[in-house]
């Protein structure tokens, strides 16, 4: 049994070859033409994209580090080394990986081929990144694709959602090593409509997130420290006792029976929820605690990009991340009475959705946001100059009751449907492929097929798994069924 970070999909594979080297890949795609060997990373994606009954290809031990180029700033690496290792390789070298999404854990193929982000409106997308790769095919054998080696074909397969093959190499290009100054601060959403378009251009780094029937946003911004500048001082408004201080409070109101003591943030939002978590009501009580915490969390801590980026996402969840164009990020900002962009034109209206429907929604909802990708299969596809902006919405799962756990999906499934319904066609959005989920209603289903053909190039991308995989051995249930 394969499972998911969060322990909302499994599948009962009937084999998962573990090839220890490339020629082991090589061989095992040759010899299995009609079989399935769907390419797995860490199983992180939310909706087990990577997964597959019929057969799993485990890139787990193809995990090495090749080579590093410090000179022209590339790292080779097979395509099974998790984030976390390549970071640490790349240290002595005074090198770094551009950008990171929250998790370290995944595997650098997983990484690439899902289209993971981090932020920052002038940072693309992950698999941007990727100047080289080798993709083994059922068809074609091994391909070395890049900008001069089949340079259409290397576009789609970039962010190729492990169906055009399965990626054992990749070439990144990398940045220099650097300590980023983060801060963190709350606003109203009036603070932020106003403070917007300064703060984008003012960081190279920020992130909202914004806590639902509360008028508390926090925001997460950080800029590389200048060489020779000296490490500002590291200030923290309150100490974590007193931070999570609302949070205990409620906590010995609505669950005396729980004792509080050393639980940190995370888990006694959980704990909370837990009491009721689809109470629209008692919800908004814990959104509230929350905001009072993050009010109390405010401050200033220096480290490396990689240490300051990754954060933690909290327990078992669902999670729901849709990206849209949101203009062009021009160097100078709009005059102040220019109409808001896209990007909190949505948030205004995904806010009142959820009150005007009384959604338990949990917090936060993340906000954030990539420059264009030229990998016409991102979800942020466009020009180095396009902004997108990224937002994602949670329900938590604090719960091991099954049929809880059910309730909190079915909610989840209708909250998703609701947002998509009500703002989907009105700013174009695209679900993240790490999170897009197969519709069971045939007219849903229609309308999200109907959907990737106008925002993708979808007959391409056919055309290029016919070409490689023609018998599907790449292929699973979600990838059929939106193909």
């Amino acid at each position: 049994t394969v499972e998911n970070w969060s322990g909302t999909k499994r599948v009962e594979c009937e084999k998962v070859l573990t090839p220890e080297s490339a020629e082991a890949l090589e061989r095992a795609v040759r010899s299995g033409k009609h079989r399935k060997l769907r390419p797995c990373g860490s199983a992180l994606s939310p909706n087990g994209v990577a997964f597959e009954e019929r057969g799993m290809l485990s890139m787990a031990l193809l995990d090495e580090v090749l080579e590093v180029d410090a000179e022209k700033k590339l790292l080779r690496v097979q395509a099974g080394a998790r984030v976390r290792e390549v970071v640490e390789a790349l240290r002595p070298h005074g090198l770094t990986l551009q950008n990171y999404a929250s998790i370290r854990e995944q595997q650098m193929g997983g990484f690439t081929q899902v289209g993971a982000h981090g932020t920052g409106a002038r940072i693309p997308p992950v698999d941007e990144t990727v100047v080289e790769m080798k993709l083994v095919t059922p068809a074609r054998g091994t391909l070395t694709l890049s900008a001069t080696s089949e340079p259409e074909l290397f576009k789609l397969a970039k962010c190729g959602i492990g169906a055009l093959g399965a990626v054992t190499e990749l070439t990144i290009k990398c940045v220099d090593a650097h300590k980023l100054v983060e801060n963190t601060w709350t606003a109203t959403p009036g603070e932020i409509e106003k403070n917007h378009e300064k703060w984008l251009r003012e960081y190279q780094h920020i992130r909202y997130m914004w806590i639902p029937h509360t008028e508390t946003v926090v925001v997460v911004a950080s800029n590389p420290l200048k060489p020779g500048e000296r490490e500002p001082w590291i200030r923290s408004g309150m100490s974590e006792k007193k931070r999570v201080e609302p949070l205990v409070r409620l906590l010995k109101e609505v669950a005396p029976d729980v004792n509080p003591e050393n639980m940190g943030f995370g888990q006694l939002r959980d704990e909370l929820l837990k009491v009721n978590p689809l109470d629209f009501e008692h919800v908004k009580r814990v959104n509230a605690a929350e905001a009072e915490f993050w009010k109390r969390s405010t401050g200033t801590r220096v480290d490396w990009s990689d240490q300051i980026l990754g954060f933690d996402c909290g327990g078992q969840q669902h999670v729901l991340e849709v990206a849209f164009p949101a203009g062009e990020l021009e160097s100078t900002p709009p005059a102040s009475d220019a109409p808001l962009r896209a990007d909190l034109r949505f948030m205004r209206d995904l806010r009142r959705l959820i009150v005007e429907n009384q959604i338990p929604a949990h917090a936060p909802i993340e906000q954030r946001w990539t420059s264009g990708s030229s990998s016409p299969m991102s979800p942020s596809a466009g020009s180095p100059n396009s902004l997108h902006s990224w937002v994602g919405i949670i329900m938590y799962l604090p719960t091991t009751v099954e049929a809880e756990r059910e309730a909190i999906t079915n909610a989840f499934t209708e909250y998703g449907y609701k947002e998509f319904d009500a703002l989907g066609d009105k700013y174009e959005l695209r679900t993240h492929w790490a999170k897009i989920e197969v519709p069971e209603d045939i007219r849903r289903l229609d309308k999200t097929r109907t959907k990737l053909r106008e925002h993708y190039p979808v007959k391409e991308f056919n055309a290029a798994r016919k070409y490689l995989d023609p018998y599907g051995v790449f292929t699973n249930g979600i990838i059929a069924s939106l193909f």
